[in-house]
């Protein structure tokens, strides 16, 4: 009973966002590199997310994270499809034998395509991690995501 509950309250999201790509799902490589997802609330937040596997230093550590992004439009001009530069603040956890748990200030470009269901994105994000101790860090990565 439960399980239908939740499975009809995630349906629910993803068909009524309404952002210039709904709901996206895809790839992003570099670190992390894995699954990407991207649901739009308006034209200008949406929540992404990874589940990807980290290679750091020879490891295969499951790696998740989430962000609350906003999109600002026009700061780079493109006549081919919509170009907006995004930042958010997210947190992210990576389940290894010494498992962190921190926050995340990504900074990116999506390149959502006009006329294909496409949103290809380039990020960076600064890393605070807090548990197991206080450590900065940086990632970033590429990636391609079709919008549904």
């Amino acid at each position: 009973m439960e399980i239908n509950m939740i499975i009809i309250l995630i349906t629910s999201v993803l068909l009524s966002s309404s952002g210039p790509g709904g709901f996206e799902l895809g790839i992003i490589l570099g670190e992390p590199s894995g699954i990407s997802s991207k649901i739009w609330f308006d034209r200008n937040t949406a929540l992404d997310g990874a589940i990807s596997w980290s290679l750091r230093d020879n490891s295969e550590d499951l790696y998740l994270h989430a962000d609350y992004l906003w999109h600002s439009y026009g700061l780079i001009d493109d006549s081919s499809g919509l170009l907006p530069v995004y930042y958010g603040i997210g947190g992210r956890v990576v389940l290894a034998d010494d498992t962190r748990l921190g926050a995340r200030v990504p900074v990116g470009i999506s390149w959502l395509l006009g006329g294909a269901p496409l949103d290809l994105f380039i990020e960076a994000a600064v890393i605070l991690d807090i548990i197991p101790e206080t450590e900065f860090e940086m990632n970033g990565g590429i990636g391609i995501r079709f919008i549904f």
